[in-house]
């Protein structure tokens, strides 16, 4: 006769977590890293040993900057754990947030019998007092990289800015992007302007000259629009 399981029985039974995280919408519609996260990640327990991933928590379209504590799925995640459970990742900076968040987690997962694997740190993290004290060091290194690449980046941005050439978000009202990158007057502008004021003239409010303009193929929101009157009225006054 087979003997029926029970749920204490069942809780002693280890179970192997996949953890994926994709920054962008369009990375997570194409598929980029997500289906190789899976992949490695499944790989990884077969060559280790571990049971096949019961399941995979997917945060996409999702910023590094959110705390997993407060990413749908990796909230998910940490509510559903129990000891003796293994989560794997294949790098550290799609579960944490910084070096100090990774240590909070870390601590927690330890206290709750919980296996921490990163692939891109070798494996387990968290299965010694060695283990953790490469952990944390190697979390604050790449967290200090990772600002140094911010801060190269914003500099980048900011000579580019100053060159004016584009370097990404809405192209500004009255301007194009040109082959090469830069922002240009478009040459219509002043008849824009001129089409704005009229219509404000006659009574339009700015969410309705907005609304016209972008049905007629010029993309702009009312408080450009506000922006653009306010700015003639000053000039105005000061002529």
């Amino acid at each position: 006769m087979t003997k029926k399981r029970t749920r204490a029985d069942e809780t002693l039974t280890p179970r192997t977590f996949g953890y994926c995280r994709v920054s962008t919408r369009q990375q997570a519609n194409e598929g980029h890293s997500l289906a190789d996260q899976q992949q490695r990640i499944a790989g990884y327990c077969q060559a280790n040993g571990l049971p096949a991933p019961s399941q995979f928590f997917v945060d996409a379209a999702t910023s590094g900057t959110v705390s997993l504590q407060k990413r749908e799925q990796g909230a998910l995640l940490l509510a559903d754990l129990r000891k003796g459970d293994h989560i794997i990742v294949t790098k550290g900076d799609r579960l944490f947030r910084s070096a100090k968040n990774a240590l909070e987690i870390a601590e927690s997962l330890r206290d709750k019998g919980v296996g921490l694997h990163l692939m891109d740190m070798g494996g387990e993290v968290l299965n010694s007092s060695v283990s953790r004290l490469v952990f944390g060091i190697l979390m604050m290194v790449a967290n200090m990289e990772s600002e140094r690449i911010g801060e190269r980046t914003a500099s980048v941005k900011e000579h580019l800015r100053a060159q004016g050439r584009f370097v990404g978000g809405a192209v500004p009202f009255g301007y194009a992007k040109t082959a090469d990158g830069a922002l240009k007057r478009r040459k219509d502008f002043s008849s824009l302007q001129k089409r704005i004021s009229e219509m404000s003239r006659k009574g339009h409010s700015t969410r309705a000259i907005a609304q016209t303009l972008t049905e007629d193929g010029t993309p702009v929101s009312h408080n450009t629009i506000y922006r653009l009157l306010d700015g003639r009225r000053k000039t105005d006054a000061h002529a």
